[in-house]
Order: structure tokens, then C-alpha cells, then sequence
């Protein structure tokens, strides 16, 4: 019982809630100028409608094309240096606007 408990310390400590990507920020550096203004044809942040089609889709689809490009959008919007994780957080807040 001792070992599992401090297992769960070492990995709160390790592992931190704060190192989890911030979907906003990743949004607002890497994503924004396009979504913003539904450039390319790109769905428009908040727009639900032109969200639509992508929902029905799913979230694993629309995530599969964020991560490896669709249409005018290149693989992770171009940044190929964030992390999977940090797409997904990116997908998430933009998702999140339009439920």
C-alpha cells in the first residue's frame, strides 16, 4: 500500500496538471489566423454551421486531418513542431465553441 502511494506522489509530482497543452494558447499562436477568418475555407471559429459537416464526421476524424493536413490546411496547421497532444488541445477549444 505504501509503494502505490508514493508511486501516485512521485508521478503528481512528475506529471504536473499545469503540463497539460493549453488548447487556447495553441489556438490563438498557430491556428487563429486562418480559423478566424475562415481563410482557405477553413471553418470559422464559433461558427456552428460551418462546423457541421466536421462534427458529424467526429472528433477522430477531425483530429486525424488536423494532424496530417486537409485541403489547404498543412499537417498540424503548419507547425510541425507541436506535439500531437498539443492539436488535440488546439481541436478541443475550437470544438468547444461551437457545442
Amino acid at each position: 500500500m505504501l509503494r502505490i502511494l508514493v508511486a501516485a506522489a512521485v508521478a503528481a509530482v512528475v506529471l504536473p496538471a499545469s503540463a497539460s497543452p493549453d488548447g487556447m494558447k495553441v489556438y490563438k499562436q498557430n491556428c487563429a489566423m486562418c480559423h478566424n477568418a475562415g481563410l482557405a475555407k477553413s471553418p470559422k471559429f464559433g461558427d456552428k454551421e460551418a462546423w457541421e459537416s466536421r462534427l458529424a464526421a467526429g472528433r477522430d476524424a477531425m483530429l486525424h486531418s488536423a494532424l496530417a493536413g486537409k485541403g489547404a490546411m498543412p499537417p498540424k496547421g503548419g507547425n510541425s513542431k507541436l506535439t500531437d497532444e498539443e492539436v488535440a488541445a488546439a481541436l478541443g477549444h475550437m470544438l468547444d465553441a461551437v457545442k
